[in-house]
């Protein structure tokens, strides 16, 4: 009796796997009998068609600022040793371990700066105080920096607590007297020491510290790059490279034993880690990057050529971030797909960038219009996607090479008003743009999209005509440069 309450749960999901197959049937009736293949099986569409649940948002930076901490030295430690018969042992304090330092790699297979974008502060770990019987402390976890290949990192600003000390070293020994000098860095160098930990916080006062020497680097040091930093990192990385090397640890107490003093109580302190505040920039976004008006099959076009979930829709702007995507040429699995013309290292893969859609007077911020030409100009290969059923292709293409034209040159006139690239900026102003090649010297090929409608044929034929003049040298390029990129224009019909 006590099962009769469940009687009607199996027909409710019954009746719930049903109305869920009558609904999946119904999102894929596009599937006719017209689209089967001639072996009868019917293609796998459903990605160029997908559900909103298909959508995948691609998380996307192409530029941040990021801080990056290196560790800190540990302390010296105050100990003496302690065995039996033994009233007052000599000193055995250990060394403070050294902190983490920070490195670089370029490495493939990343396409955005978003991880490092969210991290906002890096830190090494911080050396190990030294210990007893001569242990010296554990070394601090160093942080590897993993960014995509063709990120450029600009420095913005440093301090460095190593070369304050120096600096201050210098200032006091150079201008004053040596009887003041003395007791001038005594009184500076007074903070550099630890005491035992049972000693009073008077001891500090009574305490004849000993004079130390100017403060101490790590060897890995000579191997930072100069300062300001900049590294154009546009191939991949076998080693990682050293942005900042840790701080070394401070002496245990056995370093300050003399004549008049065999029980040194005191230590010295770790010196402290540099910070660095870098600008991460993005200078090559994808191999190829689709540029065209809203709406004109982007984002289509990308779905169909790779595994990319970007969001389709029959409607403008669908697109408001860069979508990235990966063509395989060679899968593994027996022949490549596609034969590389470079038999020394043939390429596997290449990517492909749907940028967000331009609209006239995009280089008047119409739009986020210089947000979006900002992408376009990391990208090795413009595709320029043009609708064929508008009333004319051929001003649509003119139309856009105008449009990055005019953005081309207000980046040039932008980047002589700004101080030159190796100069080294201070805190708060902004560094000058990236050194980037001119827009109308890239390689460019147009997407015809739309071609399979009868009444496209004639547009398809006439961009074709256009492009073959443009060529040749007939008529003017679109974009009105002499010496902009003529060779192998063809349009691709989709």
């Amino acid at each position: 009796m006590f099962l009769c309450p469940f009687r009607n749960t199996t027909a409710c999901t019954r009746r719930t796997t049903v109305r869920a197959s009558q609904k999946l049937l119904r999102g894929r009736r596009w599937h006719t009998a017209a689209s089967r293949d001639s072996d009868g099986h019917t293609p796998d569409l459903s990605h160029l068609n997908p559900a909103p649940s298909d959508y995948s948002r691609f998380i996307f930076q192409d530029k941040c600022i990021t801080t990056v901490v290196a560790g800190s030295g540990g302390n010296g430690c105050v100990s003496f040793l302690r065995e039996k018969y033994i009233e007052e042992g000599p000193p055995n304090g250990g060394d403070g371990g050294s902190g983490g330092s920070i490195y670089i790699q370029a490495i493939d297979g990343l396409t955005s700066l978003h991880k490092l974008a969210r991290q906002g502060v890096i830190r090494a770990g911080r050396g190990k105080n030294g210990q007893g019987k001569s242990k010296g402390g554990k070394r601090g976890h160093d942080i590897l920096i993993q960014v995509p290949v063709g990120t450029v990192v600009r420095e913005v600003s440093r301090y460095d607590p190593v070369e304050e000390e120096e600096l201050k070293y210098k200032t006091l020994k150079g201008t004053l007297p040596r009887e003041e000098q003395a007791m001038g860095m005594f009184s500076e160098q007074r903070d550099r020491f630890v005491l035992y930990p049972g000693s009073l916080p008077s001891d500090f006062l009574t305490t004849n510290f000993p004079k130390l020497e100017p403060p101490r680097r790590s060897n890995l040091a000579a191997l930072e790059p100069s300062a300001p930093i900049h590294l154009d990192l546009s191939q991949p990385m076998d080693q990682p490279k050293l942005l900042a090397a840790g701080a070394v640890g401070g002496f245990g107490n056995p370093h300050f034993v003399s004549r008049n003093m065999g029980r040194p109580r005191f230590a010295t302190k770790g010196e402290g880690g540099m910070s660095l505040q870098l600008e991460f920039e993005l200078k090559l976004l994808a191999d190829v990057g689709l540029v065209g008006f809203p709406n004109a099959g982007k984002s289509t076009l990308l779905r169909s050529l790779t595994n990319s979930r970007t969001r389709i829709g029959n409607w403008e702007f669908t697109t408001l971030e860069p979508n990235i995507g990966t063509v395989v040429l060679d899968d593994f699995k027996g022949r490549p797909l596609v034969e590389s013309s470079n038999k020394k290292s043939p390429r596997t893969n290449f990517t492909i960038a749907d940028i967000p859609g331009l609209v006239e007077d995009a280089h008047l911020d119409r739009g986020l219009g210089l947000g979006f030409l900002r992408h376009i100009e990391r990208a090795g290969i413009l595709g320029f996607v043009v609708d064929l059923s508008s009333a004319s292709p051929i001003k649509t293409l003119q139309k856009l090479w105008h449009e990055l034209g005019e953005y081309d040159r207000m980046r040039n006139a932008a980047s002589d008003s700004t101080p030159t690239e190796g100069q080294f900026m201070p805190w708060g102003d902004p560094l000058p743009p990236l050194a980037l090649p001119p827009i109308y010297r890239k390689p460019w090929f147009v997407v015809a999209t739309k071609a399979d409608l009868p009444e496209t044929q004639d547009n398809f034929l006439a961009l074709r005509d256009y492009l073959a003049q443009v060529q040749q040298g007939a008529v003017e390029h679109p974009s009105g440069h002499k010496d902009a990129f003529k060779e192998r224009l063809v349009a691709v019909p989709m």
